[in-house]
């Protein structure tokens, strides 16, 4: 490139020649360190969530091992309970993401200013991450769901 640029004027001093994107990197670091630490923290926030909904409904499951025994003695079959749990999980993700959304959608100047190339409601992010957590949810949701099917209703009545 160097040599291009001295055929055509041989009087223009030419220095760290390297492409632009070179140029833009050091430009650019604070804008890319800053969109990895936002990244870094909404992933450990989704994953805090997973833990906190996970907790929830491991206790709310461990609370009711008498109620969920009675019910299966009485008749009510593995899906009903499996049903009765999740639900509830996903109440609280409904709450959540509702919440969430509204927040979102009526706070749009707050994150502007840091977004670079992407409005504040750009309408492909919000069903897509709605969708991921919905989906974070449903399984931190999975295995307190999974341990109440398998109560035992002898010993869930022979406890109380």
């Amino acid at each position: 490139m160097k040599d291009e640029v001295q055929k055509l004027d041989s009087q223009l001093p030419v220095y760290e020649a390297k492409p632009l994107k070179e140029h833009m990197r050091l430009a650019l670091f604070p804008l890319h360190a800053g969109a990895i630490v936002a990244g870094s923290f909404a992933l450990l926030a989704m994953i805090l969530a997973a833990i906190g909904i996970y907790g929830v409904m491991a206790y709310s499951v461990g609370r009711r091992t008498h109620e969920i025994g009675i019910r299966m003695a009485l008749g009510a079959h593995a899906n009903d309970v499996w049903k009765m749990v999740l639900k509830q999980g996903v109440m609280i993700t409904a709450i959540g993401m509702v919440s969430g959304l509204v927040g979102a959608i009526g706070l749009p100047g707050v994150v502007a200013s840091m977004l670079n190339g992407v409005s504040a409601t750009d309408p492909l992010t919000f069903p897509f991450i709605t969708l991921l957590l919905s989906a974070v949810a449903l399984a931190a949701c999975y295995i307190p769901a999974r341990r109440a099917t398998k109560v035992d209703p002898v010993i869930a009545i022979r406890s109380l």
